[in-house]
């Protein structure tokens, strides 16, 4: 069994994959080919956005939405510890200050009400952490979209307005999902996603985009993409980064893209099995009526999670643990000083969440073999 089965996938695709990956190798523009062009504009017909930007992954896609805003040293940019480490890392490489804001503990996104609470400590002068400087200038929100599920924008975006900042979403997971029937690259001003291998849709290598409405920050990000070109590629306007998706894999991506559609459906549907079998077991995802969820990932929660990962291991199932540390208890954010507690839903997060197998085209008897293991190892009678 396959925790992330892509060579099914790419069975099923194989045909296309190759008309399109020989196309490249015949026209042999390596470097933003015609197949990037096409590439966003059908991800921007997608995602129901004006401009999509490609890029070489996802942490960039973050680190150029937040260079092109300006944000530096002083600012302080709010989002969740429970996440991957490139969330925070950007906010860092830009001299500015992570400020966390705790999760709800059914849907793992930014509660807003907690977010509430930070935002009027900060423009209080009040420091949420011992080691956050008290003058810090809120500038902007990353919300992040954990395990596929978008997090809840129409309160997010709310207090952003209110509050004059920049929301970034973080969809590096949740590309395909919703909110009130709009689709994540439109949920905020501004999203970022990942193309890692592992995500719903995923290239055979790194990759990465941003979306949003606005022409003049796509330009922005287009010239920070290329080392700040203007005019031509000796004519440097901004300093920038050297970011470009791959030719290769902008046309993998084409080639999936034609069954993502589907590939969402199946996920919906293995998601849904899962939670028939599973909530009388363990404590299993929540997604509100409002929204959608990708399902990059399908999260269980359980006290006893190190020893079921185990007891599940021995029965050839395979899972993985996203995030076992939380980002406020890592070393290199220490001197920012959250104390353990102060954040607690996600660090209980931390301590129990453990993901299993999940893609399209896990089969029903696959699933089925997961529950009863899992159940098996839940009520300690794994061997």
């Amino acid at each position: 069994m396959e925790f992330v089965d892509l060579a099914e996938q790419q069975r099923r695709i194989s045909i296309q994959l190759r008309s399109r990956i020989d196309a490249v190798l015949a026209h042999g523009r390596y470097i933003m080919g015609p197949e990037v062009g096409e590439l966003e504009e059908r991800l921007a017909e997608f995602a129901g956005a004006r401009h999509c930007v490609s890029c070489a992954n996802g942490t960039d896609a973050l680190y150029m939405a937040l260079l092109a805003l300006g944000i530096g040293p002083g600012d302080a940019v709010i989002t969740t510890p429970f996440t991957f480490m490139a969330t925070a890392e950007v906010i860092g490489l830009l001299g500015a200050t992570p400020v966390f804001v705790d999760v709800e503990p059914d849907s793992y996104t930014l509660d807003p009400a907690a977010l509430e609470a930070v935002l009027a400590d900060l423009n209080s002068g009040r420091a949420p952490a011992p080691g956050v400087p008290k003058s810090l200038r809120p500038r902007a929100i990353i919300p992040v979209d954990l395990y596929g599920l978008p997090a809840d924008y129409h309160r997010i975006n709310g207090l952003a307005r209110t509050h004059e900042l920049a929301v970034i979403a973080d969809g590096a997971q949740s590309f395909g999902g919703e909110q009130g029937g709009a689709r994540v690259g439109t949920l905020a001003p501004v999203t970022s996603t990942s193309f890692f291998p592992a995500k719903p849709l995923g290239c055979y290598g790194d990759g990465g985009a941003l979306f949003t409405d606005d022409a003049d920050l796509a330009e922005v990000w287009r010239s920070l993409r290329v080392h700040g070109r203007g005019d031509h590629k000796y004519h440097i306007v901004r300093l920038g980064l050297n970011s470009r998706l791959d030719t290769l894999q902008a046309a993998i991506l084409l080639a999936k893209l034609d069954v993502f559609e589907q590939e969402l459906q199946l996920r919906q549907e293995v998601a849904r099995h899962y939670s028939t079998l599973l909530s009388d077991i363990v404590h299993t995802p929540r997604v509100p009526a409002d929204r959608v969820s990708a399902w990059a990932q399908y999260a269980v929660m359980t006290p006893r999670r190190d020893t079921v990962q185990e007891a599940l291991q021995r029965r050839g199932i395979p899972t993985a643990v996203y995030y076992p540390i939380a980002l406020h208890r890592q070393p290199v954010l220490a001197h920012l000083g959250y104390a353990p507690g102060s954040l607690p839903v996600s660090e209980r997060l931390a301590d129990e969440v453990l993901c299993l197998p999940m893609h399209p085209y896990l089969s029903a008897a696959e699933r089925v073999k997961v529950t009863d293991a899992l159940g098996d190892a839940v009520s300690e009678k794994a061997t």
